[in-house]
């Protein structure tokens, strides 16, 4: 794709009609993606990209079901109109991150700077997280500074940023279980909100719109306590450092959410979810 297609997309964005849903979500695919290598994907006609990451939802959901969640949605509007089509796959958050390095995925969904700081960012952001911290209802605990976690043990997720003062804890104890419990495999979230309420772990970082939906989906929901609010931030669906054309894709979902945001379909887009675009 070429810096003339991109500046051409844009005013196809701002032109076309505001009232047409996004296109028809794929199925779920194997967490490998692709057959072909990272070599043989480079040399051939860009027709398709494929974006993956766990379900992070409301921002990113389960892929092939009927909202994939909202940053998908926009990419598939942004890229559609550029003739490329895109396929969104499910793996854990480490995985996604490793497949997309190597080449095999062009990119990860909900990423922060400190997730992926090696990878090629949009200028325009697809999303906003707002962590915040949760403990066991009974837990009366406040958050003042990572001093406050000497004595209780933390949850997180792996290959997850959080806050870089978080981060930065995590990284110093992560070999410790009696202070950072990292977790993985396919349902990290749910096995999180299970630890918590056995009173098995202390505190547990997430984003605040992830954790709401998660709980109020639970046959038998669990009312977690939400202590404090610890970052802010917005969040972006960032492509391989070792893609040729990872710049180029980088600037056309730039350019297509600059264009959505100023038709107001980006508006439409996150009401499908109940949210709104942050100011």
């Amino acid at each position: 794709m070429s810096r003339a297609l991109v500046l051409c997309f844009t005013l196809i964005l701002v032109a076309c009609s505001q009232s047409e849903d996004p296109s028809t979500l794929v199925p779920e695919v194997a967490a490998k993606a692709s057959e072909t290598s990272p070599a043989a994907r480079a040399t051939q006609p860009r027709q398709k990209i494929i974006i993956g990451a766990d379900p992070w939802c409301p921002h990113n959901c389960e892929a092939g079901s009927d909202r994939e969640g909202y940053m998908v949605d926009i990419a598939r509007e942004v890229f559609a109109l550029a003739g490329v089509d895109v396929e969104y796959v499910n793996m854990s958050w480490a995985r996604a991150i490793q497949q997309a390095r190597d080449g095999y995925i062009d990119g990860v969904v909900g990423a922060l700077h400190g997730d992926v700081p090696d990878f090629v960012f949009p200028e325009e952001a697809t999303g906003h997280t707002a962590t915040a911290l949760y403990t066991h209802p009974d837990n009366a605990w406040n958050y003042r500074g990572t001093d406050s976690l000497s004595d209780l043990t933390l949850l997180a997720i792996n290959g997850y940023s959080y806050s870089p003062e978080l981060d930065a804890y995590i990284a110093e104890h992560q070999d410790d279980p009696g202070k950072v419990w990292i977790l993985s495999g396919p349902a990290p979230l749910s096995r999180a909100i299970e630890l918590l309420d056995k009173h098995r772990s202390d505190v547990f970082p997430e984003d605040r719109e992830v954790m709401e939906l998660a709980l109020q989906q639970q046959g038998n929901p669990i009312a977690l306590r939400m202590t404090d609010v610890i970052h802010q931030a917005p969040i972006y669906i960032a492509f391989s450092p070792g893609n040729q054309d990872s710049e180029e894709l980088s600037d056309l979902l730039s350019e297509g959410t600059r264009a959505l945001k100023k038709s107001g379909r980006i508006e439409q887009i996150m009401a499908r979810y109940g949210l709104t675009w942050p100011e």
